[in-house]
């Protein structure tokens, strides 16, 4: 069996850099002895990203490729995020009710000894009118107030709240070029024109119109929607998840703020709509705003009459960009010595940013399931079944949103919480959670995208119903309790005098990136 060490990544974008970036590092592209990778990419295909929200584990990954904070900050118009508000999702507007409820990226405080404190707050133990996560942590109060999640002189990927970001992606993926380069990663222009596979079905080479044949031990698929590798050479299934999550396109815009000091939020902002649900996202010299829709219960004119009329007058002289997808994923990710990795794997709609973090997923796993003896056959059933649950997931997480809705002002909402439309793990969470909260012993780290945490948040939030038995709290517990919720909300005013405000973190990273550029 031949050793294994030459890598061909199809497509570029976010997918293909930030793989090729994370692979040149784990594998030590460009060192003697480390594994040639080269990034081939049409010069004549643009990035889908329309700007993009992430989940904290970027930095993570930011980190371990190499990439400065106060660079990626500055190059990528990034602002800080720290968490989603969900406007609208639990009842129509007008309906009497909250309207807002916020999915924190920070845990739920727990002191050392002390028991958790969501028994207690489903107990009333945090006053009425108080949702879980404002009685739980700061972060509602932080973010709501525009506040940035760290302090100026925090380290890199560091500071008291938890946190992701927003950026631009083309911005994004021009940086993770340059770095890739930098780590040794070979880029080159071509348009790949067919793929060549041997007697046994695996690729033998990618036919290029500039370079002409290109081979390699491994070919990593990050061609987009085309999937032109892992869909229309090797001929794996898509597995469609639309009787599952019904969204399948989105009109989206770029607006400007109307002044350079307008304060920025450091949060997502979603907003449901009639048949779907608006993004808003915050840049450094823009928002992004686009709105998520399902094309069978509504029109692209009606979507985009939506869109306009939430953005209001600053739209008029905005024209959308209509993009078109359809969520699921391929049955397999890994075949032969072909590997699948961003949209050429699958999508599961924007909602709680999940495209980059399944990025993030499939690249660490090559990393560190690479097959240096060449044996894939090893290693694919592994990287196929730990796809393959992450996605599952996702997919239950994201519905979640929707199953719970009170909505029935029309029939998009309506069709959302019919349970035919729900998977059975996830009917199977909700049996369970009626008579307890979600816990950690739930959940299986290695398959989890998001934390026990992000469950209670978005299950309470949507104003889920647990029969909490008795046995569950007890009255020292709850004065703890008490306590505890009681010293957070004091702390979240501390917070709020202590964090700067979100801009101004923004430009002080901005400064600091270019005073480092300077001789």
């Amino acid at each position: 069996m031949q050793a294994m060490n030459n890598i061909l990544i199809v497509g570029g974008g976010t997918a293909g850099w930030l793989t090729a970036a994370f692979l040149a590092r784990t594998l030590g592209a460009g060192t003697p002895g480390g594994v040639r990778i080269t990034l081939v990419e049409s010069a004549d295909i643009g990035i889908v990203g329309v700007g993009e929200g992430t989940f904290p584990s970027i930095r993570g990954t930011l980190a371990a490729i190499g990439i400065d904070e106060a660079r990626f900050i500055h190059d990528c118009h990034a602002t800080f995020k720290q968490g989603i508000r969900f406007t609208d999702w639990v009842r129509a507007p007008g309906t009497p009710g909250q309207r807002h409820y916020f999915h924190p990226f920070s845990q739920p405080s727990q002191r050392q000894g002390s028991a958790e404190l969501l028994p207690y707050w489903l107990r009333g133990a945090a006053g009425a009118g108080v949702s879980f996560a404002a009685a739980a942590t700061m972060q509602e109060q932080v973010a709501g107030a525009a506040r940035g999640p760290k302090r100026y002189a925090d380290g890199d990927y560091l500071g008291p709240m938890n946190y992701a970001y927003h950026f631009d992606a083309g911005r994004f993926a021009t940086l993770l070029a340059e770095h890739g380069r930098a780590l040794g990663v070979a880029h080159l222009f071509g348009t790949v024109e067919r793929v060549e596979l041997d007697d046994d079905g695996a690729i033998a080479a990618v036919h290029t119109r500039e370079q002409g044949a290109l081979r390699a031990d491994l070919y990593i698929d990050c061609s987009g929607f085309r999937a032109a590798l892992i869909g229309q050479a090797m001929g794996v299934p898509f597995k469609s998840l639309k009787d599952v999550l019904f969204v399948d396109r989105a009109l989206a815009m770029q607006v400007p703020y109307p002044a350079n000091d307008t304060p920025i939020p450091s949060l997502t902002i979603s907003s449901a709509q009639e048949a779907g649900w608006i993004w808003d996202i915050g840049l450094q010299q823009r928002r992004g705003v686009g709105h998520v829709y399902a094309s069978r219960y509504t029109d692209d004119a009606r979507a985009e009459q939506v869109l306009r009329d939430y953005i209001g007058p600053a739209s008029d002289a905005l024209t959308p960009r209509l993009l078109k997808f359809e969520v699921g994923h391929r049955e397999l990710h890994w075949v032969k010595n072909c590997v699948a990795v961003g949209l050429s794997g699958g999508f599961i709609e924007p909602l709680e940013s999940s495209g980059i973090g399944l990025i993030e997923t499939a690249a660490y796993l090559i990393g560190y399931l690479f097959p240096f003896n060449g044996d894939c056959a090893a290693v694919a059933p592994l990287f196929n079944q730990l796809m393959r649950e992450r996605y599952a997931r996702v997919v239950d997480f994201v519905k979640l949103h929707y199953c719970l809705s009170q909505r029935t002002d029309t029939r998009f909402w309506v069709d959302n919480t019919d349970p035919a439309s729900i998977p059975a793990t996830l009917r199977a969470k909700l049996a369970m959670w009626r008579a307890r909260p979600p816990h950690r012993l739930d959940f299986i780290t290695d398959l989890e995208m998001y934390p026990p945490s992000s469950w209670q948040y978005v299950l309470y939030g949507m104003e889920f119903a647990t029969d909490l038995h008795p046995s569950a709290t007890n009255e020292a517990g709850l004065a703890a309790a008490r306590q505890e919720m009681r010293t957070i909300a004091l702390m979240a005013q501390r917070a709020q005098a202590d964090l700067p405000p979100h801009r101004a973190l923004v430009e002080h990273f901005c400064r600091k990136a270019t005073k480092s550029c300077l001789p």
